[in-house]
């Protein structure tokens, strides 16, 4: 198997546009259109109705997730799915996930993901990537910090 080429570079000074290639532009096979130091965004407003159906689908309804209780907390893997999104829309399959759950979430918070790519190299049936990734409320506060790896298969 070959070696795979890893080129990370500052992710300072990026942003999700239509760009191409590793940190010194030689084209990376399949990265669809993915570079380096790019960040993609990807932000929505928690209601307590996506609250309650994330607890219907998983089973947790702790009454710290329900409304009526007061104010609901966002389950933290709600949280994290937001990121899940951007690889959605990347075609990225994961193979590890890290998360680490810096602040409650509660019905009513607007929340960014911001998800960079921190490396990209060719592997046997794709690209692989490595992503850090980033989740503020409106307040400008870290909610959530972690990190991924996984590919975008050619």
């Amino acid at each position: 198997m070959p070696a795979a080429r890893a080129h990370t570079v500052p992710a300072e000074g990026r942003d999700q546009g239509p760009l191409r290639g590793d940190a010194e532009g030689r084209p990376v096979s399949g990265a669809v259109g993915l570079e380096v130091g790019q960040v993609l965004r990807e932000s929505r407003t928690v209601r307590d109705e996506d609250i309650v159906a994330f607890a219907d689908l998983v089973g947790d309804r702790g009454r710290h997730h329900l409304p009526d209780q007061g104010r609901a907390m966002a389950h933290g893997l709600f949280t994290a799915s937001l990121a899940t999104r951007i690889g959605g829309r990347v075609h990225f399959i994961a193979r590890r996930m890290s998360w680490e759950f810096l602040r409650p979430v509660w019905s009513g918070d607007t929340i960014t993901a911001e998800v960079t790519v921190r490396a990209l190299s060719e592997a046997r049936s794709g690209t692989a990537l490595e992503l850090d990734i980033e989740i503020v409320n409106q307040d400008g506060e870290t909610v959530l910090r972690g990190e991924s790896t996984g590919l975008i298969r050619h």
